[in-house]
């Protein structure tokens, strides 16, 4: 069924899951938390730190003549500090470090050898995290730390102008797939507001998907450039901030007030899912004759395992979605008439049945057949986005952000960031296939019903057949 942004209510804990990442049980001790080791400190090298005092961990990012975090730790670092000190605070730490305690005692050969090293940590957050520095003092940090390392050299100012312009591209971007967001959210809110009215199905001039595009490989290519392209705006912070809440054990301020919580490329991508949910029951409940409706239920039937045999997971979970939605599965004589076999392995595919163990497993696959690609046609994966919510959601609330010593459980950032830091793998993949713009239009412009639309669309082509459909089919009229 069609998603919505996950909250506490919406899930139960599924079957597989435990959350044990530096959790003890109600009454059980606590084991002593591992204090972490000095700068030396990293994920892969050495014992991992499963928890430590914040400024500990800020300490492990700074990096001095001899060291450099492991690009693993900066990636959970800079990911989950968030939650514990903003990135405007953080940043002024790192440069009070660096100017407190390693520029003092450097001599020039010194400073030549740790300069570039402070310009790759700050060239991997912008880089990663680009959004943080929408706000003017990430910057300006940027410029003082510089300016301190080396206020007259050229080469550093060239470097860190180079980077600085790397980022305004991205930010541009980003500002241009807000806007273009913005705009299909109206023109799509616009559009649904005006078929709420319709008390019948809409006029038969009316186009449909079939008559746009007929051929089931070529629709799921161009469905698949859309999720590439929703991934693509998707920050890694943002799935940090759908969560961000109030630590009962930490006592200081939450780092996000409800109007900071960055989630709109998050959201936007579940708007989509559910557009294209009820796009797929639009398009089966249209048509007046039987067999035409049989047809385009084959027709999404093919189109959904053309997106499983690309990799593309969450429209093949949202075609399913619409077409076993109420108004569609209730048209028996319309489900009589289709040639079904491969809807119902489709669907064993995508069975939640043991917490989703086949979508799992195929996953696994399409995962493992990405890392050894040799095209970007074999490197598409994109995730059932619900449930990669869901398992992040379930990783939150199962663990505490700190322990009760006041210690970040890094642990459980560390998992965070590993079931982060797959997505954004996946994310970063560029769409092999040609864009065809009259596709793509329709999938974002076409009129879709309400609820209620459906169902009227629905009983005027296959008539109420107990009391409650009658009664439903009153009201709605």
């Amino acid at each position: 069924m069609p998603q919505t942004v996950c909250s506490g209510t919406m899930f139960t804990t599924p079957s597989g899951f435990s959350p044990h990442l530096a959790c003890a049980e109600p009454g059980e001790e606590e084991e002593a938390p591992q204090e972490g080791p000095g700068p030396g400190a990293c994920l892969a090298d050495g014992p991992p730190i499963t928890s430590a005092s914040l400024d500990t961990l800020i300490q492990n990012l700074v990096p001095t003549t001899d060291y450099y975090p492991e690009k693993a730790y900066v990636f959970t670092f800079l990911l989950s500090a968030r939650l514990f000190i903003p990135p405007p605070d953080l940043l002024a730490r790192v440069c009070e470090l660096c100017i407190k305690h390693i520029l003092p005692n450097s001599q020039n050969d010194d400073i030549m050898i740790f300069g570039p090293k402070i310009l790759q940590l700050l060239t991997e957050w912008t880089e990663t995290f680009p959004s943080d520095f929408r706000d003017e003092k990430m910057v300006g940090h940027i410029k003082d730390i510089i300016h301190r390392i080396a206020p007259c050299d050229e080469t550093y100012w060239k470097t860190l102008n180079q980077v600085l312009q790397k980022l305004n591209q991205r930010l541009a971007l980003m500002s241009q797939g807000e806007e273009s967001i913005i705009k299909v959210s109206l023109n799509a809110s616009s559009i649904s507001d005006k078929l709420v009215a319709f008390k019948t199905k809409p006029p038969p001039i009316q186009k449909d998907m079939l008559s746009i595009c007929n051929d089931p490989y070529t629709l799921a290519q161009q469905l698949t450039h859309v999720e590439l392209e929703h991934l693509s705006r998707i920050g890694p912070e943002e799935f940090v901030q759908a969560f961000v809440q109030k630590d009962p054990l930490d006592g200081t301020q939450p780092c996000f007030s409800e109007q900071k919580k960055k989630t709109s490329n998050l959201e936007a991508y579940v708007r989509w899912f559910n557009r294209l949910c009820y796009l797929v029951a639009t398009e089966i409940c249209m048509p007046a004759k039987k067999k035409q409706r049989a047809q385009v239920i084959e027709f999404f039937i093919d189109v959904a395992r053309e997106c499983f045999n690309i990799g593309n997971f969450n429209s093949l979970m949202a075609i399913i979605s619409g077409m076993n939605m109420s108004p569609v599965s209730r048209l028996k004589k319309t489900w009589s008439k289709a040639k079904t076999a491969k809807f119902f392995i489709l669907e064993h595919q995508m069975d939640p049945t043991g917490n989703f163990y086949n979508y799992r497993t195929a996953l696994r696959g399409a995962a493992h057949r990405s890392q050894t690609a040799n095209s970007n046609r074999e490197r598409i994966v994109i995730p059932f986005f619900s449930l990669l919510i869901k398992d992040i959601y379930f990783l939150n609330e199962g663990c505490a952000n700190r322990l009760p010593t006041g210690h970040v459980n890094f642990e459980k950032f560390v998992e965070l960031a590993r079931q982060v830091g797959e997505f954004m793998t996946w994310k970063q993949v560029e769409c092999p296939f040609e864009e065809d713009r009259a596709i793509l239009h329709y999938l974002h412009t076409a009129p879709i019903f309400s609820e209620d639309g459906l169902y009227l669309a629905s009983y005027e082509s296959e008539s109420p057949e107990n009391q409650v459909e009658k009664d439903r089919w009153k009201a709605l009229r």
